[in-house]
């Protein structure tokens, strides 16, 4: 069915079809009609079926092409990205890491597998149904070992220490990856670890579950969980691009403008605010969802802290991979 100009657009950003994405699309077109035009002005006998066949190689050969909206991506390639299943992602080989040790999302999976195999299988949760304040502890006790920016570092405000599960971000955060992965569940006030999780973890160790967490908080957790922003920005779709982004180039605001370009309708998805325009609380957003409660939690890299200049203004996050995330991703584009 034909969009009307004034129709909202397909792409869902909630804006006119004639404000938003009616130009990409009528380049398209016109780029379509020129070339059939000059096809039937050397071959002025072609059949129909003859000139559908041309239309279909001019769009396959659009479709393979290198975009600059996405960084060189074709949309062939962008479209893997954003709808293929974790394990039919083309163009990146993802590995589990030989190890895991530097990882504070598996370290802190293991410390509550290893409670549960000490007890025959399953321990007892708290009455608000959390870890108990033994593993927490036990979780605290590994922050020196994790590369962490300075303010992760500070027992005051980190996500990786603190006397229970509910003021330790990180392990919380662990905690609901390996739930929703599947390996372990909460019954009748204790903690299970499933029967084929167990003799999965008796086999491989801790390796045998990194590809399932990362499955699970690429497809199946909510990103917006930790925070209270109110916004219908689900990153999830963009997190391999943004990832080859940052891989290459390391910047935090340089990815908020990439994201912005290769996707506006997110833009449009974002609240009016007098303190910031659209594109910078995209920016913040792919920060705090993305980097900080995704790649540093997972170890891949080290975020600094928010920092200002003497007359106020915020400085760029540094960002530093780690060679956990080498080791992890490796794209081939």
């Amino acid at each position: 069915m034909k969009v009307g100009r004034n129709d909202p657009c397909p792409c869902d950003s909630g804006k006119k079809y004639k404000h938003c994405c009616i130009h990409t699309a009528s380049e398209q077109h016109l780029a379509l009609r020129d070339e059939l035009a000059a096809v039937l002005a050397m071959n002025p006998d072609l059949t129909f079926d003859e000139l559908n066949l041309v239309a279909e190689k001019h769009v396959n050969k659009s479709n393979n092409q290198g975009h600059p909206d996405f960084c060189g991506l074709s949309p062939n390639q962008m479209l893997n990205w954003l709808h293929a299943p974790f394990k039919e992602l083309d163009w990146v080989s993802i590995s589990t890491p030989s190890d895991l040790s530097s990882c504070p999302v598996m370290r802190y999976l293991e410390l509550i597998l290893d409670e549960a195999m000490q007890q025959g299988g399953s321990f007892k949760a708290t009455t608000r149904g959390n870890l108990p304040a033994k593993l927490a502890k036990n979780a605290s006790a590994l922050l020196p070992e994790f590369a962490l920016a300075k303010h992760n570092t500070n027992i005051t405000i980190s996500d990786y220490m603190g006397s229970s599960e509910g003021k330790i971000n990180a392990l919380h955060y662990a905690r609901v990856l390996a739930e929703i992965a599947g390996i372990i569940y909460l019954r009748s006030g204790r903690f299970h670890i499933k029967k084929t999780a167990q003799k999965q973890y008796e086999k491989a160790g801790i390796q045998a579950f990194f590809l399932p967490m990362l499955e699970a908080v690429t497809t199946q957790y909510n990103w917006r969980y930790l925070d209270g922003w109110e916004d219908s920005v689900d990153l999830r779709e963009f997190w391999l691009f943004m990832l080859w982004r940052l891989q290459s180039h390391a910047s935090v605001d340089k990815l908020g403008e990439e994201v912005a370009v290769a996707f506006p309708q997110l833009l449009g998805q974002l609240p009016e605010s007098i303190y910031s325009s659209s594109e910078q609380m995209l920016t913040r957003i792919i920060e705090v969802r993305f980097i900080t409660r995704f790649l540093e939690y997972w170890g891949f890299l080290i975020a600094s802290p928010l920092r200002f200049t003497e007359t106020g203004k915020l400085l760029p996050t540094h960002i530093e991979i780690q060679p956990l995330l080498n080791q992890t991703f490796q794209f081939k584009i």
